[in-house]
């Protein structure tokens, strides 16, 4: 599942460039395919259905004990079957969920690439799980505690209009804009002592 092309990659690539270099804070893009597997969902769908089976059958049928429970084991392997197929296992999974999982990934992915270990706490993570159609920004608190409150969903709600629009590349490169003028108006160029991370995108494969 690609949301942007290479050519895409390289023209957001150059946006963190052009961003870091009126700031000494760093800005970090992420997008993952999917935060999360759930293949737990299709058995435990299977099995509340294969449950539920008995019920109507031992009430309003004269069914032999062993028909209901193959009916029950034909209901749970059919169920888990369908289910595997990817898009219907994820239509399945509770929003909460996947939002829950997609913001956990979000975090791992601000400490896996070092954004907090930024100097003066600057490190901004842009992030975004394709399957779960999430995105988020998530800021160290040397920048956190400077913008108002609300600027980071709004960057968000800009970015995922341009998605469900099919423009993911000029969301990106916007919302990479807005982040790079709130780190420059707080912290401008100067002397720093930390290397600096990639500019590069960085794309997550599946979980």
């Amino acid at each position: 599942m690609s949301l942007v092309s290479e050519q895409d990659s390289r023209r957001i690539a150059e946006a963190i460039t052009h961003a870091e270099a009126g700031t000494t804070g760093e800005i970090v893009a992420v997008i993952a395919a999917e935060s999360g597997t759930y293949l737990y969902v299709p058995f435990m769908w299977g099995a509340l259905a294969a449950l539920a089976v008995p019920f109507p059958l031992i009430f309003w049928t004269w069914w032999p004990i062993q028909t209901i429970y193959a009916l029950q084991i034909g209901v749970f392997a059919a169920l888990v079957a369908l289910l595997l197929y990817r898009p219907l296992r994820l239509a399945f999974v509770p929003r909460a969920v996947k939002v829950g999982r997609a913001h956990r990934r979000a975090m791992e992915q601000f400490i896996a690439q070092n954004l907090h270990t930024m100097e003066n706490h600057t490190g901004v993570l842009i992030f975004i799980s394709v399957a779960e159609r999430y995105a988020e920004i998530i800021a160290d608190r040397g920048i956190n505690e400077r913008v108002t409150r609300g600027t980071w969903d709004k960057v968000v709600g800009d970015l995922t209009t341009a998605i469900g629009e099919g423009r993911a590349s000029d969301g990106l490169v916007a919302a990479i804009g807005e982040v790079g003028s709130h780190l420059a108006q707080h912290f401008p160029p100067g002397v720093r002592r930390d290397p600096g991370l990639a500019n590069h995108l960085i794309v997550l494969p599946s979980a």
